[in-house]
């Protein structure tokens, strides 16, 4: 099923999201995905309704679909944020509507006048029912009232009240236009705040999706069969391409070099800042910037199909998802709205019983409406987690799902694959012996050779790469037995065993290797092998262990390897000779006593990763769709694993924070506005300064030490 993606204008709170959502959900499409934090929007594509129905139901809302290009032309077009530009516009009139509160004299008496206070207000006034006022009506039409309900109703309550004021001739105990104006006003401040503040929460995003952009130098042919250069955008390449990448040039997208070496530094991939040496048949990832050297290759993805494009996808879609703390605070402002309307209406109602004087009620009961922040408990999550997915991202570490940030806090052990977790997964001869006199040592390395070259095992490259041979011998068959080893005919009365001791046949008496070697049932030789540990994994394990995180070894390979790998790194538990289904029996065991992480490869374990709390994969970045595990880390980096833990931790600790300073801020602001120690322009400024706290607490994700 197809996915449309959609960038959406207009969205300023949560209650926002929550009525585009609910509405695409009406309207039959699965998988919604809404955005607040990246305004964007995600979902399934239904054949029963079309694109052009779901644009316009989406514009009726009072929302508006912004596609790429018309994007591009109105940022070229426009420089400053609308809310500026709207604040830029009221401002002059609002300052001169509160002038008159710090002068005296002609001139005070001159502002005091309410036909001129009313010319002053208009234009503010018609400006925020424009913005406010039409996205209120269309929410009250769609059942789900946003926070621009309650602006439109106070400003139009202080508006209205001053208006018949001057038309009836009441006095300047009836004015308050200047309110009306200073509420328009203020809120156009805050929603500038909010997004200049949501927009740092997108800045590691921002850059990765910055980086997908560049020009390429496409390399093509004359009629001569000369070569020619042609500079165009990277979003024209198709895989097959031929580009040329000089010193100081970022990658235009995945490929694989056919000439030349150089030195790349990949860090906007894996946050590792070293270069790395590439060389011919050596794979380059898009958005990676060569450092020296000057390379010819060859487009192996398209940039919309890169691994840079794969991730900023990924991070997109996580941003989207909604972890279990946000559903209250969803809950919660769903029904935030209404809860406030008739709190105010109650203040008017029982301030006027009290103090019998309406003008004094009417300003509390509008101070109530302008203060109340259902924004506030609508970004205490998405703010934060937009930051650490975009930081984790800059790490390295890729989360499929933004509910694996929270579920962190609650990991207490993890569980990991040996080869290719802890290993390097290359390995080395460490040993070998000739049991037999009937052929040589040279004889012996020439069969092995012949042999292996037809396996892709690792232990196998592992024998070609360092016994490999100028004359090969040529079998009449070769087979490979899946998990056993390989079986080869030279000729008629001539086979070759080569794998485990059960495979062989080697007696009990012989002590176990990685290896054994027969000829017609005669028993030639054996060789061992061995898998070299991750530099960074006794490190890894010592910080988990520091944690009070519980570390076990799961594995297939036999209990003398695990116990010398579990051992050396320090592990608590070390689990040997097991299959996929006994991990996978193994994990849900661990899982019913307490949250286990598992870290594996992503492919051999991948029903074990699927079962576990968190599914971690060891994974090449190239190879990210392929994996069912909750957290990629891209390019085997073991190393970032204490980087996942500590920011699903902080993401966390962090949305408990904003969380928190939302329920406070509204369960104290409201009471305050209420009973008159708020005025509706304070009120209006303090609430457009909630969102702020809140994004720039989650900012600060960017900078805290984690691990």
């Amino acid at each position: 099923m197809e996915t449309i993606n959609w960038k959406v204008d207009g969205m300023s709170c949560s209650n926002c999201a929550l009525t585009i959502g609910k509405y695409l959900e009406n309207a039959g499409l699965k998988n919604v995905k809404v955005s607040l934090v990246g305004g964007e929007v995600s979902f399934e594509k239904n054949e029963a309704i079309s694109s052009q129905i779901i644009q316009k139901g989406i514009e009726g809302l009072g929302y508006s679909v912004v596609n790429e290009s018309t994007a591009v032309s109105k940022s070229s077009r426009r420089k400053l944020n609308k809310y500026l530009r709207y604040l830029l516009l009221c401002l002059p009139f609002t300052v001169l509507l509160i002038l008159h509160m710090f002068l005296s004299g002609p001139l005070m008496g001159l502002l005091m006048n309410p036909w001129l206070q009313l010319l002053l207000c208009l234009p503010v006034y018609v400006l925020g029912m424009k913005v406010f006022g039409r996205s209120a009506l269309q929410s009250i039409r769609n059942g789900l009232p946003n926070m621009n309900v309650l602006i439109a109703i106070g400003a139009t309550a202080a508006f209205g009240y001053s208006l018949a004021g001057t038309i009836l001739h009441l006095g300047e105990d009836y004015l308050f236009y200047e309110t009306s104006a200073a509420i328009v006003t203020l809120i156009f401040l805050g929603n500038y705040l909010e997004d200049i503040s949501i927009q740092s929460t997108q800045t590691a995003l921002n850059r990765l999706a910055k980086s997908q952009k560049v020009m390429a130098q496409m390399i093509g042919f004359d009629e001569d069969h000369h070569e020619i250069i042609m500079k165009v955008e990277n979003a024209q390449l198709r895989s097959g391409d031929l580009v040329l990448i000089n010193t100081g040039d970022q990658v235009p997208s995945d490929c694989k070099i056919l000439w030349g070496e150089a030195n790349v530094n990949e860090s906007i991939i894996t946050g590792e800042s070293v270069p790395l040496f590439k060389q011919a048949k050596d794979n380059l990832i898009g958005g990676s910037v060569l450092v020296s050297g000057t390379v010819k290759a060859q487009v192996t993805a398209a940039p919309k199909d890169s691994v840079l494009s794969g991730i900023i996808n990924l991070v997109k879609r996580a941003q989207g998802e909604k972890p279990p703390v946000q559903q209250l605070a969803d809950r919660i402002s769903a029904a935030f709205v209404p809860i406030v309307l008739v709190i105010a209406a109650l203040t008017f109602v029982i301030n006027d019983l009290v103090l019998h004087n309406i003008t004094v009620s009417l300003m509390r009961s509008v101070a109530v409406l302008v203060i109340a922040c259902p924004c506030a408990m609508g970004l205490a999550t998405p703010a934060a987690i937009a930051v650490g997915l975009g930081r984790a991202a800059r790490n390295g570490v890729l989360f499929r799902h933004a509910r694996s940030l929270e579920l962190f806090k609650n990991i207490r052990q993890v569980v990991f694959d040996k080869t290719g977790t802890l290993t390097t997964g290359e390995f080395d001869i460490v040993d070998w012996k000739l049991l037999t006199d009937q052929i040589t040592a040279e004889d012996f390395k020439q069969i092995v050779f012949s042999i292996e070259k037809y396996s892709n095992h690792p232990v196998a490259k592992c024998i070609v790469r360092e016994w490999k041979g100028k004359n090969p011998l040529h079998f009449l068959k070769v087979d490979e037995l899946k998990g056993q080893g390989m079986k080869a005919t030279l000729s008629v009365g001539t086979d070759f065993l080569l794998g485990s001791r059960e495979l062989v046949g080697a007696p009990d008496t012989e002590p176990l290797h990685n290896v054994y070697v027969s000829r017609n049932n005669i028993l030639l030789g054996w060789i061992d092998v061995r898998d070299q540990l991750r530099p960074e994994a006794a490190s890894v394990v010592q910080y988990l262990r520091g944690k009070g995180i519980r570390t076990i070894l799961l594995s297939g390979d036999r209990e003398e390897v695990c116990r010398s790998v579990g051992s050396s790194l320090g592990m608590d538990e070390f689990i040997s000779g097991q299959s996929p289904e006994q991990k996978l029996d193994k994990i849900a065991s661990l899982n019913a006593q307490t949250p286990t992480a598992m870290v594996g490869d992503g492919i051999n374990d991948a029903p074990a990763l699927a079962k576990a709390s968190i599914g971690i994969s060891m994974s090449d970045a190239s190879h990210i769709a392929m994996q069912t595990a909750d957290v990629v880390l891209v390019n085997n980096g073991l190393k970032n694993l204490p980087t996942a833990l500590g920011l699903g931790r902080h993401t966390y600790i962090t949305i408990k924070q904003n969380l928190f300073w939302a329920f406070f801020y509204n369960i104290v602001a409201i009471p305050f506005a209420a009973l008159g120690y708020l005025t509706p322009a304070m009120g209006a400024l303090i609430m457009a300064c909630s969102d702020v706290v809140l994004v720039a607490n989650s900012v600060r994700l960017f900078l805290k030490k984690v691990d």
